[in-house]
């Protein structure tokens, strides 16, 4: 390998630019190329900043990354310093990246990080819930029966639980967390983080379900409380499976899935199911 070639994964601010780091500001300056999940973005960023990318600039993103990947890689290894950036946030959590560091890593090329704001920490340091154990789940699936399964495997989760979702979906979401998890399982919405309208809401899923079903706007980041409760009762577990199957997953698949989180032989759940459907 020529020189110093590396890439880095550069977290870049949430929302004010203000939280932008030392570091960050020269490696943007300095790199020679500069992977951006939106490019747009990214030179608003530098102009909020004071930054000359003096770099290439190159697009990165989900729809790319296959491909871009091998070229970036490419660069790095005859000493080029690539940096990779997303829209908010640490590159591959949520985002693009998790391609281009296998690639690297398979290829030799070294692999670096600058830390900075997260979403994810944010919500939960803010959240007042447990914060010592969580779980980053991401996106739910869009589909009402995946995005019930998804949920249905959570059921027994004790460590606090972190998502990213779409305002527009938020409402259908807290819906099926509280019908999964109970109305009474503390969660908070955290609005904005960082921007001029933050705003974190904090309260059981019940309530939360109500304060939803108005207009909600801005990237929301939602922590939900762990389970803290006995396992699951038999009867609530055939009223999530009947509701699965409603929306499309196959009887013996949703009953396995719900059978595994509550520890119960799938047989004794699917044969309940089925007494049920009759």
């Amino acid at each position: 390998m020529a020189g110093n070639g590396r890439i880095v994964l550069a977290a870049t601010p949430i929302g004010n630019p203000r939280d932008a780091s030392g570091r960050l500001i020269e490696l943007l300056a300095e790199a020679d190329v500069i992977a951006a999940e939106d490019t747009r973005r990214l030179r608003r960023l530098a102009g909020a900043l004071g930054i000359e990318l003096r770099g290439q600039i190159v697009a990165h993103h989900d729809h790319n990354e296959a491909g871009s990947a091998a070229g970036l890689v490419e660069r790095a290894g005859h000493g080029e310093l690539v940096v990779l950036v997303s829209d908010a946030g640490m590159p591959t959590v949520s985002d693009p990246g998790y391609r281009l560091v296998r690639a690297a890593i398979e290829a030799g090329v070294p692999v670096s990080v600058v830390p900075g704001p997260s979403a994810v920490l944010a919500a939960l340091a803010v959240s007042g819930l447990p914060s010592d154990r969580f779980t980053f789940e991401g996106f739910l699936p869009r589909k009402a029966g995946e995005r019930t399964a998804a949920v249905a495997a959570l059921a027994e989760e004790r460590r606090t639980m972190v998502f990213f979702e779409a305002p527009h979906r938020l409402a259908d979401v807290l819906a099926v967390l509280r019908d999964a998890l109970g109305g009474d399982r503390p969660a908070a919405v955290c609005r904005e983080l960082t921007k001029t309208y933050e705003e974190v809401v904090r309260g059981d899923l019940a309530t939360l379900c109500e304060w939803a079903s108005g207009q909600v706007r801005g990237e929301i980041v939602l922590v939900v409380g762990g389970a803290t409760g006995s396992r699951i009762s038999l009867e609530d577990l055939v009223a999530q499976a009947v509701e699965m199957i409603a929306g499309g997953t196959p009887p013996r698949e949703a009953t396995k899935r719900l059978a595994r989180t509550a520890g119960i032989p799938a047989r004794q759940l699917y044969d309940a199911v089925v007494a049920a459907r009759r």
